[in-house]
């Protein structure tokens, strides 16, 4: 678990940890007995990049189910569409959802009540957003921040009891996991104060810091989410794909000197990996992975430490204070009570 390893959390922080990862670890490969027949998965942001290819790849491993969640309803359908040539047998479908838009995450977690089953969930949606502070006009949160916490959280939430009552094998817990960043290793919070209002305030706003700062967040609340959760019911871990090519990650470049970009797209043309190996993490941590990954960080095909801030006093004060403001966020949605019900 995560929370036993707070002697590697300096390495992993390191400039030297993140060429290790990207250069000295390879892709682990699924065990050859591996077979999905009969099971169902939903990735959301999975009309392309490393969700299309994390659905791809569940696919191969047969699959019966796959469920492609976008905002794009033809860009949904297209990503289907060729999936459906590759693999003719399985049934795909396409359900819209709007990461940036609350109701659209209620009304898409009630369709859901709707399936037969559900066993895999890849929350992959998210984004760096753009040069200038801009607000979702609903919620009033900050974009990327929005959609990178708050909303991904909110699905969270209301998918667990979901996931908890579409259980069929008996052998087999659900897994939702939530797709972070290794970049949370370089994100900084207040140790004071609200935690949630720090990404709300336009004036210290970067692009890149507020991805950091959201994904950091997602370790905080899902370390916490792990001790009210019981792991025989759901199992809820995160994600890192590591640095890919073939991807949009960074080709926006908002916020970015010339010569930053430049240096940046320079570093990902010599260390990225493949989409399919970071989408093969995707797959190790909803299917290889088990209970021993419960509210932990899955980093490069193997269970990895948070960063360091949660080994703290100052971090697990912040933690609570974070996971209080979240409850009073999401408290139109029930989510409380939600976490209060999947304790008994």
């Amino acid at each position: 678990m995560s929370s036993k390893l707070s002697n590697e959390a300096a390495f992993e922080a390191s400039v030297r940890g993140f060429f290790y990862r990207q250069w000295l670890l390879h892709r682990e490969p699924v065990p050859p007995t591996t077979n999905l027949s009969s099971q169902v998965a939903i990735i959301t942001g999975s009309n392309s990049g490393l969700g299309l290819e994390a659905g791809r790849q569940l696919l191969q491993l047969g699959l019966s189910h796959l469920i492609i969640a976008v905002r794009s309803q033809s860009k949904g359908d297209e990503a289907a569409n060729n999936l459906r040539k590759e693999f003719p047998n399985a049934e795909i479908s396409v359900m819209l959802l709007d990461m940036s838009s609350y109701g659209s995450i209620t009304a898409f977690a009630n369709k859901c009540k709707s399936l037969p089953r559900i066993d895999l969930v890849i929350l992959n949606a998210g984004l760096v957003s753009g040069e200038h502070f801009t607000t979702v006009k609903d919620t009033g949160h900050e974009y990327s921040f929005q959609v990178n916490y708050l909303s991904t959280v909110l699905l969270t939430i209301l998918l667990l009891p979901i996931l908890k009552s579409k259980r069929i094998s008996k052998s087999k817990v659900p897994v939702l996991s939530i797709v972070t960043s290794d970049t949370a290793f370089w994100g900084s919070i207040e140790k004071q104060g609200s935690v949630l209002a720090q990404l709300d305030k336009p004036e210290k706003y970067a692009p890149m810091a507020w991805y950091q700062n959201a994904k950091l967040l997602q370790h905080f609340f899902v370390s916490k989410l792990a001790e009210e959760v019981d792991s025989r019911d759901v199992i809820v871990n995160m994600v890192n794909p590591g640095l890919c090519g073939g991807t949009a990650f960074g080709n926006s470049g908002a916020g970015f000197s010339a010569i930053a970009m430049m240096f940046f797209h320079f570093v990902k043309w010599i260390n990225a990996r493949s989409v399919e190996t970071g989408a093969s993490t995707y797959v190790d941590a909803v299917v290889v992975k088990g209970e021993e990954s419960h509210g932990s960080y899955v980093s490069d095909w193997a269970i990895r430490p948070y960063p360091e801030i949660l080994y703290t006093q100052e971090g697990a004060q912040a933690r609570e204070r974070l996971w209080e403001e979240t409850m009073e966020e999401l408290n139109f949605a029930g989510a409380s009570d939600i976490i209060q019900q999947m304790k008994r």
